[in-house]
This record gives C-alpha cells, structure tokens and sequence, in this order.
C-alpha cells in the first residue's frame, strides 16, 4: 500500500509514499525495545550531541529546500515555510542546548536522622521506546518537537507524520541518518490507521506522543497498555480580551497574524475577540477591512499571506460552519466565501450565537469571531466557557487590567499584547481541560522521554 501526495492548491499528485505494514512495526518495535534494554547498545551522549550538531548544518545548507517542501505538500505560504524551517533548525540546536543544562542534582538525606550517613543523587536515563504521530501543519517543525528530544536523550523513536504531509519528516529522518544516527534508533513510520493504534497501544511502547486532534488522541490515550506513559497536544478556540481605547492598528495587525497564519490551521490560532461593545462596529469593519486585504493564493508566492487549506473537505467544513453563524444571527463583515476548491477566504463574522460551531469548536481554518461586551469579567466567562483550554491573551494599556486576566483566563499561557498563536520553541506549550495533557516544548519533552533515577548510598556502617 502507499499513499499518495497532493499539493494542497492545485491537487496535483506530488510524490508516493509506501505505507508501513504491521509485520515491519512489529520487527521495529521488538528492535527498539532490544536497544534500551541493552544498555552497550547506548549512543554515547557524545555522539548523540554530534549528530544533532551535523544534522542541524545539513538543514542550514538545504533550508530553502526544506521550506518549498513545506509549501508543496502542507500549503503553507513560502514565507512562513521558511520561518517554519528556522525554528526546526532552531529546535535541534536546542535539543543539544538541553542537554548541556539538564543534569542531576543531590537529594539532602540527612534532614531527619532516619537519613543521617546517607547520600543521594539523581540522574537522567532513557524512559525506553517512543511512538509518536503528528500533524500536518507544521510537517517540519513538529517532527524535530517529537524526533529530536527522542533522540537527545537516548530513546529509540517511531514517527508516524500526517500521511497528507509525510515528506518533510522523511528528509529530516533522512538528515538524522545522513549525520550518523544509526536506521534502527529511528524509523520513518508512515502507516494506515488501524496499524497506527497497533503500534501505539502495543506494551513495548514506553512514551507516546501525539500531536492531532482531540478526538483521535483521547481516544488513543484510553487504549494505552499499562505503564504507557503519554504526552497529548490537541488544540482550542483561543480567546483573545481586547480592553477599552488600545491603539488600534498594532492590536489588528497582531490578530491578523495570530488568525490568519497558515489560514488558521494552527492550534492556538485567534478564533474568538471580546470587544467593548461601544467599540465593535467600528474595530469589526477595521478588521474586516485589513482581512480582505490580505494576500490570498497560491503559497509558493512570496507575497502570499494565506494559501489553501489541507483538503477541499475543509473548504466545504468551513463553509458549511460559516454559512450557520450567519444564519443564525451573526453579520459578515469579510470573506465567507470560497475561492475554488482549496481556499477559503480571510473571514469576520460579528456576534455568531454562542451555540454555533464558531463560537464553540475549533475552527481551524481563516475564521475569525468578533463579539460585544459591556463588562470585562462577562468577556472572561465568555472565552472560559469552553471545555478547551490553551493559549489566550488580552490587549490592554493598563497593568490592572493585564493582571485580572493573567489571574483569570483559562489557559497555560495568558499573553498580553500579543497574539495567541505566539510561541518560542523552549517556553513550555501546554493544552489544558480536552485541549491536551503534559506539556510541550523540546526541554519539557525531553524530560518527558526521561526517568529521574536516584541513587541513595548508604555509608552508616562502613569503616
């Protein structure tokens, strides 16, 4: 079997990729569970860091490369591929960063005198096989997230990529290969669904990593095999509180971005804005007004700001999820429409029903909702009353103002001034409630791919 690649804008079949049946996952899991438990087949951390250090020149030197790749099959727009390409070699620079700054530290064994004569310590080892499957909007950077602390830190890895989006996880693995790491401490796993849930339930999976969608990775997580330990990245409908009188050219240009970057097909992307609602007409039609002129097209134009989404059935999604906001009472003020089978237009809608599929669910795609309020705390109940909780982030000039909501928004990271879809690839990234469990990030990662071992010594009775 094999899948077959389509670029997102026009369609066209770009490359076939074989699928990987259960009998090849069965050998490799039988082959990764044989190198951790055999402790002289050990990459030395030495040789770890070198090979994370050559492959992060290879990605230098094929950057451009990488980043057309991404526009090819993600549809991402050029632009943004090549900011995403610079974070993966970022991202596998740091991985090496951690493993400089990460070490042990003594446990204090002689505060009571049940410890006296004892000393202690800890130590980082491999946490044993890990299985991950990810998505296809950042088909690069998402990877070196789920590859590279795998292979930092000692565990041997299993990548399922998006089969939408599978070759930029194939070059990377590649690049590993390229730079020294051994075939078998990690494999380019590319494979049916059904296989997928094989591979990730089995009992020689030690860690899972999965980055996709909600339903999918609590329904894998329920079917772990005991002892499977698991880190789960979902996404949201990210809340963003605007305060009375910002300045506001910045505050727009910075959801624009936070919305309409990839054509919202992003986890954290802003999905709903609560705006005093003296203000909202006119910051609606502002933001309606600089929406429609945003670049929207092919994504191997530089200019492009927003390209395709993944599949034409998400055009047809949106659609349908826009078409009910407007009948139900909310008011259009940009886009709403598709432009051919593959995109769909930067959208406003004002004041959807709260018990749309625009107000309550993910939207993941170029859809932004505007809605009144009269007091700042209704706005807050508002943005917390969904079972998602992720990234949200209030605009505002007075320092009171940013407090109250750090304290009361729902979410792992409140940010002030700045979009919900800002990230730096060392902070901690981390879904709350559905949106996801454990907490992402390449050092967060890497301690999540590790055990804490401890050695307690026992000198009370020695001469």
């Amino acid at each position: 079997m094999k899948t077959i690649v389509h670029n997102p804008f026009d369609g066209e079949p770009i490359a076939e990729v074989p699928l990987i049946d259960w009998l090849e996952i069965d050998k490799w899991l039988n082959e990764a569970q044989s190198l951790h438990r055999d402790r002289s087949a050990w990459l030395p951390v030495p040789e770890r860091i070198a090979i994370l250090q050559r492959a992060t020149d290879l990605m230098r030197e094929r950057a451009e490369d990488l980043a057309v790749q991404i526009v090819r099959e993600g549809g991402k727009p050029l632009t943004d591929a090549r900011v995403e390409t610079q974070r993966a070699i970022n991202g596998v620079e740091l991985c090496v960063h951690e493993l400089f700054g990460d070490g042990g530290k003594e446990v204090p064994m002689d505060l009571t005198d049940a410890g006296a004569g004892r000393t202690a310590y800890t130590f980082r080892e491999p946490i044993g096989p890990v299985v991950a499957i990810s998505a296809f909007n950042h088909p690069l950077n998402l990877i070196v997230h789920q590859v590279g602390p795998a292979v930092a830190v000692g565990c041997p890895v299993l990548i399922k990529p998006a089969l939408e989006t599978p070759l930029s996880c194939q070059s990377f693995v590649n690049i590993l290969y390229e730079a020294g790491l051994p075939e078998p401490w990690c494999r380019f796993a590319p494979c049916s669904n059904d296989v997928a849930q094989k591979m990730v339930t089995d009992p020689r999976t030690a860690f899972f990593s999965f980055i996709g969608s909600a339903k999918i990775g609590w329904m894998l997580r329920s079917q772990l095999a005991p002892g499977t330990r698991v880190a789960l990245e979902h996404g949201g409908a990210a809340p963003v509180i605007v305060d009375r009188e910002v300045e506001r050219k910045p505050l727009i240009a910075s959801l624009l971005k936070g919305g309409f970057y990839h054509s919202g097909q992003v986890c954290v992307s802003v999905q709903r804005v609560f705006v005093p609602t003296d203000e909202l007409q006119d910051f609606a039609d502002e933001l309606g007004v600089d929406a429609e002129g945003l670049v929207v097209g092919d994504p191997a134009d530089p200019d492009t700001e927003c390209g395709p989404l993944i599949r034409s059935a998400e055009v047809g999604r949106v659609e349908r999820w826009v078409d009910e906001a407007v009948k139900g009472g909310g008011t259009l003020v940009a886009g709403g429409q598709r432009i051919g089978d593959t995109i769909f237009e930067p959208t406003v809608i004002v004041n959807p029903p709260v018990d749309a599929k625009v107000s309550n669910q993910e939207i993941f795609g170029p859809v932004i909702c505007v809605y009144g309020y009269d007091e700042i705390d209704e706005a807050i109940k508002q943005a917390n009353a969904l079972p998602y909780a992720f990234q949200a982030a209030v605009f505002t000039d007075r320092l009171s103002v940013a407090n109250h909501c750090i304290e009361t928004l729902a979410g792992s990271t409140i940010l002030v001034n700045d979009h919900t879809a800002f990230r730096v690839d060392w902070m901690p990234f981390a879904g709350l409630k559905q949106s996801g469990l454990g907490t992402g990030g390449i050092g967060y990662t890497m301690a999540d791919m590790s055990i804490r071992k401890m050695a307690v010594l026992n000198w009370t009775d020695q001469r």
